[in-house]
């Protein structure tokens, strides 16, 4: 494509048109690296520029539209995008072996991926129920082999559901959802629910915590997101303690008793 519209022999002339084009700026890194590699190739001398990715604004879905889209998938791929909303990258996901697995404790050893931090996350009892009918069903022994299919097939089969989902609801909402939007909600819900930035930092396997920083700055637009709460009270310091102990936040005194809340 390149070839077409400028002289490859000439890297100023071709760095000038990627630049220039409109874009974006994802589109012109590939493009680069493509003529870098072109270069390499032909013992061109040429240093590539560097590109600042673009930072697209995080749009977080709501539970029940991402249950539309799980609802209708084999037992495999309910699994796998439960996973998803479990905070796992799809990297992380075609990783797993029994090995990382304790089906009797209902814990998962996540490998991580991007250079983060390992971590070991609590799974649904529902989720734990499917995982052993799954390994049962398809006779998984091997400790080290992997159960599920590559990154690009668990992103095409997401796009595959979702345009079922859509055409069963009719929702444009649906189409908008990502695979990797299912981590954003999961992170974004967990800060809502516990406040604490370094335990949802722990959970997505951060290796830094600005990366998790940036929930904190889409929960405040969240504070009505859709959701449930418990409310429990409390009469003495003992029973308010024990309250705050188990995740509940403080709302107001009442008639000499303690009002507490928690997402559920």
């Amino acid at each position: 494509m390149l070839s077409k519209q400028v002289d490859l022999r000439n890297p100023n002339e071709v760095e000038k048109y990627i630049l220039g084009l409109e874009r974006s700026s994802k589109y012109k890194k590939n493009l680069l690296f493509a003529y870098k590699m072109f270069c390499k190739a032909n013992e061109i001398s040429w240093k590539p520029p560097k590109i600042r990715a673009e930072s697209k604004p995080i749009q977080i879905p709501t539970e029940e539209n991402i249950d539309r889209i799980i609802a209708r998938a084999s037992l495999k791929y309910f699994i796998i995008f439960s996973l998803a909303k479990h905070g796992l990258r799809p990297s992380e996901i075609s990783k797993i072996t029994l090995r990382d697995l304790d089906l009797d404790r209902g814990i998962l050893h996540v490998k991580t991926s991007k250079h983060g931090a390992e971590r070991t996350i609590k799974l649904k009892q529902n989720l734990v129920q499917n995982l052993k009918s799954y390994v049962k069903r398809k006779r998984i022994t091997s400790l080290d082999q992997r159960i599920f299919p590559t990154p690009h097939t668990i992103r095409m089969s997401w796009r595959a559901y979702r345009k079922r989902a859509y055409e069963n609801f009719r929702d444009p909402n649906l189409l908008k959802i990502r695979l990797y939007d299912l981590r954003h909600w999961f992170a974004t819900t967990e800060y809502l629910k516990t406040r604490d930035i370094f335990y949802v930092k722990y959970l997505m396997g951060h290796k830094h915590i600005q990366s998790t920083m940036v929930y904190m700055h889409i929960a405040k637009g969240l504070e009505n997101y859709p959701d449930e709460w418990v409310c429990k009270t409390a009469r003495t310091i003992e029973e308010a303690s024990r309250l705050i102990e188990s995740g509940f936040q403080y709302v107001t005194t009442f008639d000499g008793i303690m009002l507490f809340k928690k997402r559920k």
